[in-house]
């Protein structure tokens, strides 16, 4: 879900990149619908930006629509350099809030590399669905603990460690700790697409 105050903003880009990507694919609705598993209703709802869609739903979508998460989230900025000040962030989250995701990229455009701040709460699992194929992630734990489940293999961190995998399969983060866990994810598609 998107955070208090921020999340206006945000629900109007992700709704006027979701009509024009699903339009320019030639998806009805239903289409995308059926590709995504997200109803028609709620798809309808994030175009009008009435809906403010959660982390998950806008993986299946960006999946459906074989596009980078950034090409949902994006919105247009010419300037060569654009600093990202921590108070404006457009956060992303979990229903329950114990996932929260920051992009630390400028919305400007889709892009093939997306760089994020993760935050996973204690004793929490997040299941992330399969991204595009090609794509790898490449993240570090900065603090807390971490396990991570990618296509039946577990992996344990401790602070400082990181891991690359592919992440064009189901996979999951666990925070075992019982602090928060602060993560940096790279995440690198195979082309630059949407």
């Amino acid at each position: 879900m998107l955070p208090e105050g921020k999340g206006e903003d945000l629900s109007h880009v992700v709704g006027q990149n979701l009509k024009a990507l699903r339009s320019s694919r030639g998806y009805s609705l239903e289409k995308l619908s059926q590709l995504s598993g997200v109803s028609r209703a709620m798809l309808g709802q994030i175009e009008l930006g009435k809906s403010t869609p959660t982390i998950n739903v806008l993986w299946k979508i960006a999946r459906a629509l074989n596009v980078p998460f950034s090409a949902l989230i994006s919105s247009e900025n010419k300037s060569p350099s654009i600093v990202l000040k921590a108070k404006d962030a457009k956060v992303l989250s979990s229903q329950d809030g114990q996932y929260v995701s920051r992009a630390l990229f400028p919305f400007e455009k889709s892009r093939q590399v997306e760089f994020y701040e993760l935050r996973i709460a204690p004793g929490y699992t997040e299941n992330a669905p399969a991204h595009p194929p090609g794509t790898v992630e490449n993240l570090v734990l900065h603090s807390g603990a971490l396990e991570i489940e990618v296509n039946g293999a577990k992996y344990k961190l401790e602070p400082g460690d990181a891991i690359y995998f592919e992440a064009d399969v189901p996979h999951s983060y666990h925070n075992p700790s019982h602090e928060t866990a602060l993560i940096y994810l790279v995440m690198t598609y195979a082309r630059n697409v949407g």
